[in-house]
């Protein structure tokens, strides 16, 4: 199949639907920062980020019409999507002056389940086979995403940018969650209070404990496994208490398979067991409580329509003419 990566085309002016959101993304947290200017740690630096992410959007744009192709256009598209890993752990600059509310969570999950399925689940399965099988359906997160995107890109380019947008538009809009809903989940929580509590279910408030700690709990199951090193290592480098409800890990990736299932039964077929995998994960590596993945998976199906509508209702226009 001819791809005609390079092959110049008459293409529209102007910013492509995904980097009209990121900008908007931008701005709204930029205007959030200038409100919490006292509090914040490093203000200045957080919006020179945000003016250098402006001016690269822009930059972009314009060194795109010099060589307009479908290569060029998904470098501009993967660029925005790759910006994601910045955005997440800029949530916590924000959520770290609320309340925390992970006692709620912790306390709706013991009386839902009488425990916590978190404490329950690694404990019963510590074995290697279980712990790696769970640990890489966690870490094919982003292969899924990278995965789902090349497919658009070579088999449906006529939809790449609309999953492209669907995709990093669902992002914002949980980040955005994350910012006033701060719960920052198990591997954070049960540190902080002390596994004694967590055993005699006692969830106490912690304020705004985050903003000056970060103990991470080392994730369970087997610690000699190799995937387990990989969920770990990226967990200390790039985890924040942030970002617990609902989960995005399961939201996201059901909004990957629903692209996957709408685009081709085959690759759907192939992604379902690493997605079981990785929506199993959540819980079971403690990142997130039972209430997170549910509300997570829920959230998706909405998240998939009212992305979708506003796609066609204020951002679709075709990339080339």
């Amino acid at each position: 199949m001819a791809l005609d990566l390079f092959k110049r085309v008459e293409t529209r002016k102007g910013l492509f639907a995904v980097e009209k959101i990121t900008l908007i993304y931008n701005l709204l947290t930029s205007i959030l920062i200038l409100f919490l200017f006292q509090r914040m740690d490093h203000p200045w630096h957080m919006l020179l980020d945000r003016a250098m992410i402006a001016a690269m959007t822009f930059l972009l744009m314009y060194l795109y019409r010099l060589a307009p192709c479908k290569f060029s256009a998904f470098v501009r598209i993967v660029i925005q999507m790759s910006l994601l890993s910045y955005w997440y752990p800029d949530t916590f600059e924000f959520n770290r002056f609320f309340p925390n509310l992970d006692h709620v969570f912790a306390t709706a999950e013991q009386f839902i389940f009488n425990g916590q399925p978190a404490i329950w689940f690694c404990h019963t399965f510590p074995h290697l086979i279980v712990s790696e099988a769970f640990n890489m359906g966690y870490f094919f997160y982003y292969p899924m995403m990278l995965i789902v995107a090349l497919f658009y890109f070579i088999y449906k380019f006529e939809w790449f940018e609309k999953m492209s947008f669907v995709l990093v538009t669902s992002f914002f809009i949980y980040y955005l969650i994350y910012i006033f809903v701060p719960v920052a989940g198990p591997q954070f929580y049960f540190p902080a209070i002390g596994i004694d509590n967590v055993s005699k279910g006692i969830f106490p408030a912690i304020g705004d404990y985050f903003n000056h700690n970060q103990e991470l709990l080392p994730g369970p199951g087997y610690q000699h496994g190799f995937f387990y090193s990989l969920v770990e290592g990226s967990q200390q480098v790039g985890e924040r208490p942030t970002a617990a409800f609902p989960s995005s890990h399961v939201g996201i990736s059901t909004i990957l398979m629903i692209m996957a299932w709408r685009g081709s039964k085959k690759l759907f077929a192939c992604l379902i067991p690493f997605y079981m995998l990785l929506c199993g994960a959540t819980v079971y590596i403690q990142a997130h409580y039972v209430i997170d993945a549910i509300v997570g998976f829920f959230s998706a199906f909405l998240l998939y329509v009212v992305v979708t509508w506003m796609f066609k209702k204020w951002f679709a226009q075709p990339m080339f003419k």
